[in-house]
């Protein structure tokens, strides 16, 4: 009498289940070590791979285990205490999460970079506002320091050149930390323009200035403070304060 396949199936699926069961049985036992603490974890051993059950892994760390159902799959969440010491866990993150946590880290350093770096441009256009801020100073403390007559014909030319230096600084500001290194320069500017203003003025009224009048000027130490700070910072390629170029 030959077997239906119906009853054929069942033994084959009997047999199955009985050598997986053996094979388990026979299995080593492994023990789940956390943090160097001995576990109730259950560790099986497939292929030579450790795996682990994840709902008794989240009662061992005093988190929880949801699942959820949609129409794409199964999501399983992992809740773990957010007062609770993971920082063992770090060593025993998989190589890919290690290497996923080290890009974003990657990246956040990298949008911090740009937040706060110079462009090429504006280091370039930056430099040569600098250097005709210190000309027109240079051309106002020399003629200040020698006695000779002082008048906007003097200093003038060196205002024009200032000035379009900083402007050519304003269209090569491209970042935010360009446009921040400008505000600085403006300053610069804007003070170097006061004090050229101050003993121009001084001169036309016939009042007599001192060859060390700057020396105690106030605002010339800010303007000579401000721009040792400029070309550090310039140098370093990175925005910063500074209460000089306020």
């Amino acid at each position: 009498m030959r077997n239906k396949p119906g009853i054929a199936a069942a033994k084959v699926t009997t047999a199955v289940v009985l050598v997986v069961t053996l094979s388990l049985s026979a299995a080593p036992k492994h023990t789940l070590l956390l943090n160097g603490h001995s576990t109730d974890v259950p560790v099986i051993d497939v292929s030579g791979h450790p795996y682990v059950g994840l709902e008794a892994l989240a009662k061992a760390l005093n988190g929880s285990m949801s699942t959820a159902h949609s129409a794409s799959g199964s999501v399983v969440g992992l809740s773990l205490p957010s007062g609770s010491d993971n920082s063992g866990l770090a060593s025993a993150m998989p190589p890919a999460m290690k290497s996923s946590d080290a890009l974003a880290s990657a990246a956040t350093q990298a949008a911090a970079s740009a937040n706060t770096g110079f462009s090429r441009g504006f280091v370039t256009a930056g430099i040569e506002a600098m250097s005709s801020l210190r000309e027109w100073h240079s051309a106002l403390q020399s003629t200040i320091q020698s006695g000779f007559p002082l008048s906007s014909a003097v200093v003038d030319p060196y205002r024009m050149e200032a000035s379009k230096n900083l402007r050519l600084a304003s269209a090569a500001a491209t970042t935010t930390a360009d446009r921040s290194g400008y505000q600085l320069l403006e300053r610069e500017f804007q003070n170097m323009a006061k004090l050229s203003d101050k003993y121009v003025s001084m001169r036309a009224n016939m009042n007599y200035i001192a060859p060390d009048a700057l020396e105690n000027d106030e605002l010339n130490q800010r303007i000579v403070s401000c721009g040792h700070f400029l070309a550090t910072m310039t140098a370093a390629g990175q925005f910063s304060d500074d209460r000089a170029c306020q």
